[in-house]
């Protein structure tokens, strides 16, 4: 397989999911609602943006348009996903809770670190 094109599967394996969540976000905002911690402002509309950041996020990384704002971007989110949402569910489940809570912070935790990875790659492009 070409460079190039390994290069375009991996763009679209990393950014899909990224934007079918964004999706998700629309579809059952109730439930991401339930997720949030009290101290997080706005509910819904909180709700509608990270959906909104997580699809251009995506769509710019398949594209390959602004791909280290992108995921920039996608890092801060992961990052913030991980303060605000995982840390204090994961002081508040019980032990079963625990060990999912835990691999969701694992998760986003690599997620974070490749999105910098990416970033990093394609600082100088645009």
């Amino acid at each position: 397989m070409s460079d190039k094109r390994l290069s375009l599967l991996g763009r679209m394996l990393f950014a899909l999911p990224f934007g079918i969540i964004g999706l998700h976000h629309f579809i059952v905002i109730d439930f991401y609602t339930g997720l949030l911690t009290s101290f997080i402002p706005g509910g819904g509309y909180t709700i509608v943006l990270t959906g909104v950041l997580l699809l251009a996020a995506c769509v710019s990384i398949i594209v390959n348009r602004f791909v280290a704002l992108a995921c920039y971007v996608l890092a801060a989110l992961l990052f913030l996903f991980i303060v605000t949402i995982h840390i204090p569910n994961l002081v508040d489940a019980n032990i079963e809770q625990t060990r999912f809570v835990f691999m969701q912070v694992i998760k986003d935790t690599a997620l974070l670190g490749g999105s910098l990875f990416i970033a990093a790659a394609n600082q100088n492009e645009k």
